[in-house]
């Protein structure tokens, strides 16, 4: 589903990622950190795909609700978790939204 957010400005988290094998926890994990962002001040969506590559895009109305989001307890584990079993590889990217337009 296409996130819908509110008029520009706002920011998006580019989070790029390259897997390791098997779930390990990882998809029980993932919908609830997704579950737990949607209860943070400032979310506006997320958007997610993944293949070869995954990419989740989540909506933020400012970068102090971004920066509170990254030290959110439960979502400080699940990063360390991450790092520690699920991902070879990834990539955070942070942008301003200044234009958006949709069909």
């Amino acid at each position: 589903m296409i996130a819908q957010t509110l008029p520009p400005p706002y920011y998006a988290v580019i989070f790029t990622s390259l897997r390791t094998e098997g779930d390990n926890g990882y998809g029980a994990m993932s919908d609830e950190m997704e579950a737990l962002a949607r209860q943070q001040a400032g979310f506006l969506g997320v958007e997610s795909a993944r293949n070869e590559i995954g990419i989740t895009v989540s909506y933020w109305r400012s970068l102090a609700d971004i920066k509170n989001w990254k030290a959110n307890t439960s979502h400080l584990l699940a990063q360390k978790q991450g790092r520690e079993e699920w991902y070879d590889h990834y990539k955070v990217r942070i942008c301003l939204v200044e234009r958006d337009y949709e069909f």
